[in-house]
């Protein structure tokens, strides 16, 4: 079948037929992304058949990727005129005018194409939105007028009337539709609290006081209208009512969580504006946990509320382990009193909130952090060591890069501590994989191969990327300085050495340190200084027995003699 056949069409049978390959041809070059000869092939079929409608549509298609949207409309609308009965082409052009703003045109081709199907309530919708771009606020409701012969009254389309009223401050008539929504659903008291909340926000309080007390004197319980009463007490200023409605509230088994916190914000702005005591606010929180300790929605506000007012971390704990006797699932608050109890270092008390999180929550890689760090703390090593395996194999692509690659650079840490120098250097490369810019990783993997005096040349690298990050850092200056002297560079060592001695933090092991500098002291023929740094280093708490040897050699030596001729 041909994509032309159509009135009027006076093609003849050749031309239909060469019209028809060509431009399935240019079709497949557009799909195939070979737009030069797609564009050619349709100019071609225009040239054929200037009233194929379907060749200006791909045409129009080609220049909205090309950006050309002018040229594309252009096409669209030549399209339209060809094939006005064509859906699509005319959705789309209408679209077109909707991206040029053109709201007029839009709003025409889109009424055109409500007569064509009048139960499309999605072309009445778009309608409704360009008519408010224009203000018409009439026409606006002509529209949903139309969508209630297609649905019937709702209260969604009620609503929109309503909203529609009010932008044209027709008070009267958006009273009305209210009403009539409640007049006709007599027993869905809800409308009825609806209309009471309108006439509240509109200045006609008493009228509304007696709509929301005819619901409660229905039904006592009704969660919407008692959160509705509340309001307009506060809204007519009286306090006191609004604060026993409140405790009527929190206490009430039958009214929902999110009623509840829906009160208990207006409780928390309100005791903000007026200085914020925060005691007042923890007070209602636990006058609804009593009622229902297993409030979840409760817990996370409560506490999210603390944190906020900077309550003791102390106190905001006790909330976080009540919570989690009821939701021991819940991973957010126990990683909360995770990072509040990690300072006491209560290394077992950690452990014991980690062991049921990864059975809980098995998927959460910061579990296993706290859990191995912990067991690390204790040196529990090997424990430790199989907390970060388990952590690395809930590795998946959406895994936060730094998290993995600090697990993979403590795992190296660990295995070297064990001696297995090929397991740790593994583990150090799977972590530069996922994070390139580990410093601690790059500082300990080359440090460690220096010690082990293998591919210095990759540790210098390694060692060199840390120092540009951070040259006031007295470690990774240590760390370079030593590579350097691993490779004879004594002269460039003692530089870097300088540095590090120069940076010291007076928290840090320096005993090391001071080591280093006195052997590349030494190396450089500055024996004085060599010794002076190694006596720092015996000070610091080094080696003893290796320092003494080196600060006296010929001392060991003649002792060694003298035993030799006993």
């Amino acid at each position: 079948m041909s994509y032309n056949a159509v009135a009027g069409d006076t093609l003849s049978y050749n031309d239909r037929r060469r019209y028809d390959y060509f431009f399935m041809e240019g079709l497949r070059q557009y799909h195939a992304g070979k737009y030069d000869a797609a564009f050619d092939l349709l100019n071609h079929c225009r040239e054929i058949n200037p009233k194929g409608a379907e060749t200006y549509y791909l045409l129009a298609m080609f220049q909205s990727e090309l950006g050309k949207d002018s040229l594309a409309m252009n096409y669209l609308q030549r399209a339209v005129m060809l094939r006005p009965s064509n859906v699509t082409y005319r959705e789309q052009l209408a679209q077109y005018y909707i991206n040029a703003r053109q709201f007029d045109h839009a709003i025409q081709a889109y009424e055109d194409l409500y007569q064509t199907d009048k139960s499309r309530s999605d072309v009445l919708e778009i309608l409704i939105q360009l008519y408010q771009q224009q203000k018409n606020y009439d026409k606006m409701l002509t529209c949903i007028g139309r969508m209630e012969q297609v649905d019937g009254n709702s209260e969604e389309l009620t609503l929109s009337k309503v909203r529609v009223y009010e932008l044209k401050n027709d008070k009267k008539s958006a009273y009305k539709a209210l009403k009539q929504l409640s007049d006709e659903h007599p027993y869905d008291l809800n409308y009825r609290v609806m209309l009471g909340n309108w006439l509240v926000q509109n200045e006609k309080a008493d009228e509304a006081f007696k709509l929301f007390k005819s619901v409660l004197d229905e039904e006592p319980d009704n969660s919407y209208a008692l959160s509705s009463m509340y309001d307009y007490y506060r809204a007519v200023d009286k306090k006191s009512e609004a604060a026993e409605l409140a405790e009527r509230i929190l206490t009430n088994r039958k009214m929902t969580s999110q009623g509840k916190t829906a009160i208990i914000r207006q409780i928390i702005q309100q005791s903000e504006a007026e200085g914020g005591d925060s005691t007042k606010v923890l007070w209602v929180f636990d006058k609804a946990l009593t009622v229902n300790p297993a409030d979840t929605d409760m817990y996370a506000m409560k506490v999210a509320y603390m944190t906020l007012k900077k309550v003791p971390a102390d106190s905001i704990s006790v909330e976080l382990r009540r919570w989690l006797k009821v939701a021991p699932d819940n991973a957010g608050a126990r990683m909360q009193l995770l990072q509040n109890e990690w300072p006491k270092k209560d290394w077992d008390g950690i452990i014991s909130l980690c062991k049921p999180a990864t059975e809980y929550n098995p998927e959460e890689m910061g579990f296993y952090y706290f859990l191995g760090m912990a067991y690390f703390q204790k040196d529990e090593n090997e424990k430790a060591l199989d907390a970060f395996r388990r952590g690395v194999s809930e590795i998946t692509p959406a895994s936060n890069p730094d998290v993995v690659s600090d697990f993979y650079a403590i795992m190296g840490d660990l295995l070297h501590q064990k001696g297995n120098s090929k397991e740790a250097f593994a583990a150090y490369d799977s972590c530069l994989q996922w994070k390139a810019d580990n410093y601690g990783c790059l500082n300990n993997y080359a440090y460690y191969l220096s010690e082990e005096n293998i591919d210095l040349r990759r540790a210098a690298e390694m060692s060199a990327k840390t120092v540009k990050a951070e040259p006031k850092n007295a470690t990774y200056l240590d760390t370079y300085a030593w590579i350097l002297y691993r490779e004879d560079r004594f002269a460039e060592a003692k530089i870097y050495i300088d540095q590090a001695i120069a940076n010291l933090d007076s928290t840090q092991h320096n005993n090391v340190i001071y080591e280093h500098a006195g052997d590349i002291h030494e190396r450089v023929g500055d024996h004085a200084a060599a010794v002076d740094y190694w006596k720092k280093a015996l000070e610091s708490g080094g080696d003893k027995a290796a320092l003494e040897q080196k600060i006296h050699p010929k001392a060991i030596v003649k002792l060694k003699s003298k035993r030799k001729k006993r």
